[in-house]
């Protein structure tokens, strides 16, 4: 069994400028996963910086509202909703609310820094 607290996950401005709390990591426990789990933040108004990642990844909305982008299609995504967001896509999200926009993001295989690629707006 493992057991992980977000509150003592170490908080850090990721990559695509969301704030991120890694929860699951293959490199960083004893677990035999393939996959990484970490819990996301944008503030109202704000946006991710478009980018794409190597692996696949499913967003988990938890909290808030936002329009999610996969390449050329945009959608309005909001609590309790998945995103599938295949490898090699460019994505980002925006915060079209007036709270935090809270997810989760799964990536598999792990997320890894060599794996992804980050745009400019």
């Amino acid at each position: 069994m493992y057991l992980k607290h977000l509150k003592d996950c170490r908080e850090f401005i990721a990559g695509d400028g969301s704030t991120l709390r890694e929860l699951l990591h293959p490199e960083k426990t004893e677990l035999q996963i393939h996959y990484s789990l970490a819990h996301a933040k944008v503030p109202p108004g704000k946006m991710t910086k478009p980018h794409k990642l190597k692996s696949c990844e499913v967003y988990y909305i938890i909290t808030g509202q936002g329009m999610m982008h996969i390449d050329e299609k945009a959608f309005e995504v909001g609590s309790e909703c998945a995103v599938h967001i295949p490898p090699n896509s460019t994505q980002y999200i925006e915060n079209t609310g007036n709270s935090d926009l809270i997810f989760l993001c799964i990536v598999d295989p792990p997320w890894r820094i060599e794996d992804e690629e980050i745009f400019d707006h």
